[in-house]
C-alpha cells in the first residue's frame, strides 16, 4: 500500500520512493510508487499531475510526466507518458501552482458549503472542480441577496485567516462530532475544520490557513434539479476572473468615452438610443410601404422582389400592398446562394393551393393562415420569376 505523504502535509513538493509496479490501463503507462505526496483523484478534486525524475541505463537523467493520479486498492496509481521499472529510485516533484490552486479552490468550496449549511440547512450534494469553474450543487434555492451574504461571510473568514484543523478520529469518536458528510463512514474518518464556517469529512488537500485563499467569489446561480447549482473561484481563479471583468470594462469605457464606474449608465443611454433609432426606423420603413401600395393600388396580382428585407419586412410589405393591389401579393427577398423569405397574401382570398404548388416547384415550405401565408424557399429569382410568370398569364 502506497504511504500517502499528502496526508501527513499537503505542502510537501518533492519526495524520493522507490517503484513497486507499473503495468498499462488500456492505451496508459502507469507505475505504482512505495511512498507518493501526489494527490489521486476524489471527493471532486482532480488528481495531481508533475514528473518523476530516475537514472536511465545509460546513468543519465530521465524524466517521466506524471499526467494524473487516481487510487485503487490503496495504492496511488500515477499515469505517466513513460514505463519504469519496479525497483526503479525516483525523485517526484508534484505540479505546485496546479495543487496549490486545488487548495484554495477545495478550501474555498468547504467555507461556502459550511456557510450554507448553517445558514439554510441545505446540503452539498454535488462538487466539481474543472479546470475553469468550481460548481457546488445545494438541495435548496438562493437568491442573488442570500449569496452576496454568503459571500462577504466567506471572505471574512478569509481575512480572519483562521487555521486550518484536520485529525483523524475513530468511528466511535467520529460520531460525537458534528460535522458534514456526504455518506455514511466507517473506520478511521479525517475531519477538516474551518472554525467559524465549516466542519467536513474530507480526504482533499487544503490551505494551512484560511488567508492562503486570498479570495472567494461567487460567479452565478442557476436551477439544478431541484436546488440550485452556484458556480465560484477562488484565489487565482478569483483574482483572474476579476482582472479580465475589468479589462472588459475598460474597454466598454473606451469604446462609450464613459469613466469606468459609470459604464452601466452610459450602456442605458446607448440602448435608449438605439431603440428610438430603430423606431424611427421602422416607421420610414412604413411610409415607404404605405408609398408602395399606394403606387401599386388597383394593379392585380403583384410579384415583388426587393433586395435586403428581413422576414418582418417582407410580411410588412405584403400587407400593405395586399390591402391596394385588388389581387394577390407575393414578395420574396434573399439570394441565389441561401434562400429566399416570402409571404403571399390575397385580401379576402384564398393562396394555399397556389402555395402548395409553388413550394412543389421551388422546394419551399411554409404555412399560415388562407389569406396570408408565409415560408421560405431554396431556389433562384429567375425560377420564382418564371413561376409566377406561368401562374399569372
Amino acid at each position: 500500500m502506497t504511504e500517502k505523504l499528502y496526508e501527513q502535509d499537503a505542502y510537501i513538493r518533492e519526495f524520493d520512493a522507490a517503484v513497486s509496479a507499473f503495468g498499462k490501463d488500456k492505451d496508459r503507462s502507469y507505475v505504482v510508487l512505495t511512498r507518493s505526496a501526489f494527490y489521486p483523484e476524489g471527493g471532486g478534486q482532480p488528481g495531481d499531475r508533475g514528473a518523476l525524475f530516475f537514472e536511465g541505463e545509460d546513468g543519465g537523467l530521465r524524466r517521466a510526466a506524471v499526467l494524473d493520479t487516481h487510487e485503487k486498492d490503496g495504492e496511488i496509481i500515477h499515469y505517466t507518458d513513460t514505463l519504469i521499472p519496479p525497483g526503479t529510485h525516483v525523485h517526484g516533484e508534484i505540479d505546485w501552482a496546479f495543487r496549490f490552486d486545488q487548495m484554495q479552490n477545495h478550501s474555498g468550496e468547504h467555507i461556502v458549503s459550511g456557510l450554507v449549511h448553517e445558514a439554510f440547512g441545505y446540503n452539498n450534494v454535488g462538487f466539481h472542480m474543472g479546470s475553469e469553474r468550481i460548481t457546488i450543487d445545494f438541495d435548496g434555492m438562493l437568491d442573488a441577496a442570500q449569496l452576496r451574504g454568503i459571500e462577504q461571510k466567506a471572505n471574512a473568514i478569509v481575512w480572519q485567516d483562521v487555521e486550518t484543523q484536520i485529525r483523524i478520529c475513530t468511528q466511535e469518536e467520529a460520531a460525537e462530532l458534528t460535522y458534514r458528510s456526504k455518506k455514511e463512514l466507517t473506520g478511521l474518518v479525517r475531519i477538516v475544520s474551518f472554525p467559524g464556517a465549516d466542519t467536513c469529512a474530507c480526504c482533499g488537500t487544503h490551505v494551512r490557513r484560511t488567508g492562503e485563499i486570498g479570495l472567494i467569489r461567487l460567479i452565478s446561480a442557476e436551477k439544478f434539479r431541484g436546488g440550485v447549482r452556484v458556480e465560484l473561484l477562488c484565489g487565482r481563479r478569483a483574482l483572474a476572473y476579476l482582472e479580465e471583468m475589468e479589462e472588459q470594462n475598460h474597454r466598454i469605457s473606451m469604446l462609450l468615452s464613459a469613466k469606468p464606474g459609470e459604464t452601466a449608465a452610459a450602456v442605458e443611454r446607448l440602448k435608449e438610443s438605439a431603440a428610438a433609432d430603430a423606431y424611427r426606423l421602422v416607421e420610414m420603413e412604413n411610409e415607404k410601404f404605405r408609398r408602395m401600395a399606394q403606387d401599386l393600388s388597383g394593379k392585380g396580382d403583384v410579384l415583388l422582389i426587393p433586395e435586403g428585407l428581413g422576414p418582418d419586412q417582407v410580411r410588412r410589405v405584403c400587407a400593405e400592398v395586399m390591402e391596394t393591389c385588388g389581387g394577390m401579393c407575393a414578395v420574396f427577398s434573399g439570394s441565389d446562394d441561401t434562400d429566399y423569405k416570402y409571404v403571399i397574401g390575397h385580401k379576402g382570398g384564398d393562396v394555399r393551393a397556389l402555395v402548395k404548388r409553388m413550394n412543389e416547384a421551388l422546394s419551399g415550405r411554409g404555412g399560415g393562415k388562407p389569406f396570408f401565408v408565409q415560408g421560405r424557399v431554396q431556389t433562384t429569382k429567375t425560377a420564382i420569376e418564371g413561376f409566377f410568370a406561368e401562374e399569372l398569364k
